[in-house]
Formats: C-alpha cells, sequence, structure tokens
C-alpha cells in the first residue's frame, strides 16, 4: 500500500515507512521542533524563534552570550587546611574551634585532638565529650573514677 503522505514540514510527499523527519532526513524539521536548545558550555536554555536555525542561533550565544568560565571547572572544593601541625587535610567546610578560633580538619576539630591552646576547658557541648571520653579512657586504664572539673559525678540517662 503506497498511501501518499505529505510532510507538514517539507510538504513533500512520502509513503508510510518515510513520512517521519528522521525517515526522511527532512531539512525544514527544525520549523516544527518545539523544544528549546540547551547552549553545550554553560547548559543555559537558547530561546528560539520559529523558523530560526538552533544551531545557528546557538553558536550566536556561544560567541556573544555565553557565560561559560572554563576556570569555574577548575574551582577546588577542598579548601579549608587544617592547622594542626603535620595535617595535610582538607576540609569543604570551615570547622573552626570555639576556644582557640583555629579551622581544623574533622578528626582535629575537639580542643583535646589538636592540643588546643583555648581557654582551659572547653565550653561547648562537644568539647565537654571529647573530654570526658578522654578523661573516661586514662581512667579506665588505672581503675580510678574520673570527676569532670566542675566537681559533679557524670549521670547515666
Amino acid at each position: 500500500d503506497f498511501l501518499p503522505l505529505k510532510c507538514d514540514a517539507c510538504e513533500e510527499v512520502f509513503c508510510k515507512d518515510h513520512i517521519r523527519y528522521d525517515d526522511h532526513k527532512c531539512s525544514s524539521a527544525y520549523k516544527k521542533n518545539v523544544q528549546v536548545p540547551v547552549c553545550p558550555l554553560c547548559n543555559a536554555p537558547v530561546p528560539i524563534q520559529k523558523g530560526e536555525i538552533p544551531d545557528m542561533v546557538v553558536g550566536a550565544h556561544m560567541d556573544k552570550d555565553c557565560k561559560y568560565n572554563p576556570a569555574q571547572q577548575k574551582q577546588r572544593i577542598f579548601t579549608n587546611k587544617c592547622l594542626k601541625p603535620g595535617c595535610k587535610r582538607k576540609e569543604m567546610m570551615k570547622l573552626v574551634c570555639e576556644q582557640c578560633s583555629g579551622n581544623f580538619c574533622i578528626k582535629h576539630r575537639h580542643p583535646l585532638d589538636h592540643d588546643c591552646k583555648g581557654s582551659s576547658h572547653p565550653t561547648s557541648k562537644a568539647g565537654y565529650a571529647a573530654l570526658m571520653r578522654a578523661s573516661q579512657t586514662a581512667f579506665k586504664s588505672t581503675g580510678a573514677i574520673g570527676v569532670p572539673s566542675n566537681g559533679n559525678l557524670p549521670h547515666n540517662r
């Protein structure tokens, strides 16, 4: 069966097997294409008017309006270097010690872990917990009971 079908883009006649734009390599298919092309460099949508060739519009965008910055691709995100001597780790976010205001990695963020030179005892709950862990470890090995600096015994809840 040959049923003549007219292409709505190029207006030529084709059989049912070749009526699709791709099947007859329609040169006017861009007129019917309603997709918005995206710039391959900056990934921004490039608006086109009806009847314009998308490749030409994207090319013009790349020449004039493209915000692509090749240096941005190579920016480093791990820029916060640990201040503990000998440590070479870098973190994505700053982990500032509340006592000495130094920037440390996750491993050295607690005052006991970086030999903090700040105030004598930590003011944060995390710092206090780190002190308690360290004192419990030290006292378990000697068999003594650890008492915090405030004089109160810890309670199990």
